[in-house]
């Protein structure tokens, strides 16, 4: 596993350059990236014309298969478009159309805030599409036993501003739009969780990530995915990541 000797290590845009090229170069990691973006894809059919934003782009390529999209970070990347945080967006209002978050929403320190900044720059049918840790039992079984990150059911909507990495709680997007829907309903009545679908139970762990070696080869990525569904369809404690997609009335 990969060794952050300080949260200065974790946050640094070396660090997210290094598992960018982590993530293009290992086949069964970048299958599923491209399984994951897949996902945003689909939905781009069923939004008004708009500007397509991808928030906390990280070391991920989205846009070498949608050209269109806005890629950002809050550290400097030399592959992002923008650079900003996601609570103050350089968006008009209602200028957006879709805001894609691939394990992101996990490390916003203000939840709130940055649902109060969608609601102001999507458009009316636009959408907020997330891919997430999922707080199933298998989920936090693993995120509590082998990952670096925080998993905080019990947390609040707010995390530690600590840096852009090492500022997380893993049980975030499950506290406030599963523990907490009432609440986001009161808060956002503008908002909408259209749905919230539980999946891969075993693929990101195969794949190593960006910190441990692949398990399979890239050509078994067809098998797990059929192994994959099948878990997940018996049931979603078995899952590990989480798609919630939100529109705006």
């Amino acid at each position: 596993m990969l060794k952050y000797k300080t949260k200065d290590d974790l946050d640094s845009p070396q660090r997210t350059l290094f598992h960018r090229e982590i993530i293009l170069n290992k086949s069964f990691l970048k299958k599923l990236y491209v399984e994951w973006y897949d996902t945003l894809l689909r939905e781009l059919t069923s939004v008004p014309d708009g500007k397509i934003v991808e928030l906390g782009s990280g070391g991920g390529f989205l846009k070498n298969i949608v050209p269109s999209v806005i890629t950002s970070d809050i550290i400097p990347l030399p592959h992002t478009d923008l650079t900003f945080s996601a609570l103050q967006m350089p968006f008009r209002n209602s200028e957006v159309s879709v805001l894609f978050l691939l394990d992101t929403f996990h490390h916003i320190p203000d939840a709130y805030q940055f649902l109060k900044e969608s609601e102001r720059v999507l458009q009316k049918g636009g959408k907020i599409i997330m891919i997430e840790p999922a707080n199933s039992v298998w989920g936090r079984f693993v995120y509590k036993n082998f990952h670096h990150e925080p998993f905080d059911k019990k947390g609040g909507w707010t995390i530690p501003d600590t840096g852009p990495m090492s500022g997380a709680n893993g049980a975030l997007p499950w506290i406030v739009f599963e523990r907490d829907a009432s609440l986001f309903t009161n808060r956002f009545p503008d908002l909408k969780i259209e749905k919230i679908t539980y999946h891969t139970p075993l693929r990101y762990l195969i794949s190593g990530g960006v910190a441990y070696r692949t398990l399979f080869p890239g050509w078994s990525f067809g098998f797990f995915t059929l192994l994959d569904r099948f878990l997940a369809y018996l049931s979603k404690e078995i899952s590990m990541f989480m798609t919630i997609r939100i529109v705006k009335r």
